[in-house]
């Protein structure tokens, strides 16, 4: 089991705490973790922004609590509140819905729970304030008390059920190997490189390959064709980053499979044939048409940078068209996206599963294409097809 300090928080359960102001909700998270996390008060809307809390939740292993405010804030910063709480939604993998005993349910909570199941979520109702006496619960309900902890071990048992069930067994790359298998990574190292290290997706697609007993050869660019030359065996899959898609083409043998590892977590974090749909429709750009380019975290912007200076010349070049550009960044992702005649989006690495799921559903209801970087690069030079062999269901899209 991945330890806390070693699980990213993209990688980790997430579970979010969701009620009316003032239903003791931060209460709740407190005696949840065992840590005063969360600011209390009596005074209505205490909590004004979510607040984050990695722990691990034994025997689940690693999650992050989010405590959010209230969903029946007013006013024009209450309604933000509300919407920033609904968007902390989509990243759940579970919730819980705490409501005061002596109160019930409201109108609200009725609302955020009907939206948990449209999602799908498993969650729990959590009557907080049974501080004593007995109290009637139906399914998917529980009594609790933040002030003298009852029901607070039983809640937790109920909480590591519900995320154990859906803590899956999908891998990156490691399903398409065999134990000792070889792998070659290219991996540039440019001017856009963090200094020191790798970039998540290449270290998690690193590990992956170790957990399959498979061997990962890491190299630069420039370094493929030697390489290969070296090794006894040919290698069962070259990855490489987006960028250089075009010269690992050239230098991979045809018989030896290629990808990238943003095709790769299209495929482990959202939905890859939607994304190969996307980039098809790049096609049908016409001039003045406005793209979206988002990435899932926040970087400084360098002059060659891929999202906002690479992408943005390629689409053209490949269209022929004149094309306007916006631009989001970390969890400023729009939920009306219709103006926009595609989005053009980062492979994901710092969102989970749920949130980047939510942003592909959100373009599939208003019908806008939405594809990934390495997928939008793969098909402007061509070798998208190939790139997908390894995904027989979607390989037959193209």
């Amino acid at each position: 089991m991945a330890g806390l300090n070693d699980t990213p928080r993209a990688e980790r359960v997430t579970i979010g705490v969701f009620g009316r102001r003032n239903a003791g909700k931060s209460s709740l998270v407190n005696a949840f973790t065992g840590q005063r996390l969360s600011i209390v008060s009596s005074t209505p809307g205490t909590t004004t922004d979510p607040v984050y809390k990695s722990m691990e939740l034994l025997p689940a292993g690693p999650v992050t609590i989010v405590d959010t405010p209230g969903i029946d804030d007013v006013g024009e910063t209450g309604k933000m509140r509300v919407e920033a709480s609904l968007r902390v939604l989509g990243k759940c993998d579970c919730a819980i819905v705490v409501a005061d005993i002596n109160s019930g349910l409201c109108s609200e909570d009725e609302r955020l729970i009907e939206e948990i199941k449209r999602l799908n979520l498993p969650y729990i109702i959590a009557y907080n304030k049974c501080d004593e006496g007995d109290f009637e619960t139906g399914e998917n309900e529980i009594c609790v008390s933040a002030k003298t902890r009852r029901g607070i071990d039983e809640m937790r048992q109920r909480i590591v059920d519900m995320v154990s069930s859906e803590a899956g067994g999908k891998r990156i790359v490691g399903g398409f190997l065999d134990e000792g298998d070889s792998v070659i990574l290219v991996v540039p190292i440019d001017s856009a490189a963090p200094k020191g290290r790798l970039i998540l997706p290449q270290q998690q697609t690193i590990r992956d390959i170790l957990d399959a007993g498979a061997r990962a050869v890491v190299i630069k660019e420039d370094a493929l064709v030697e390489t290969l030359d070296m090794l006894k065996c040919k290698p069962k899959m070259v990855i490489c980053d987006s960028q250089v898609f075009g010269k690992v083409a050239k230098d991979t043998p045809e018989d030896v499979a290629l990808t990238s590892f943003s095709i790769l977590f299209a495929n482990y974090k959202g939905d890859l044939a939607q994304n190969v749909r996307g980039a098809k429709a790049i096609d049908n750009l016409r001039d003045g048409d406005l793209i979206l380019i988002s990435e899932g975290c926040t970087h400084h912007r360098q002059c060659d940078d891929i999202g906002s200076v690479k992408i943005p010349a390629w689409l053209q070049k490949y269209t022929g068209k004149k094309l306007n550009f916006e631009f989001s960044s970390g969890g400023d992702f729009p939920e009306n996206i219709k103006k926009y005649a595609a989005v053009i989006h980062c492979g994901g690495c710092m969102l989970n599963e749920k949130e980047m799921r939510r942003r592909m559903r959100l373009a599939s209801e208003q019908v806008v294409p939405i594809v990934n970087y390495g997928i939008a690069i793969a098909y402007m030079h061509g070798i998208l097809e190939r790139s997908v062999r390894i995904f027989p269901e979607v390989h037959d899209i193209l």
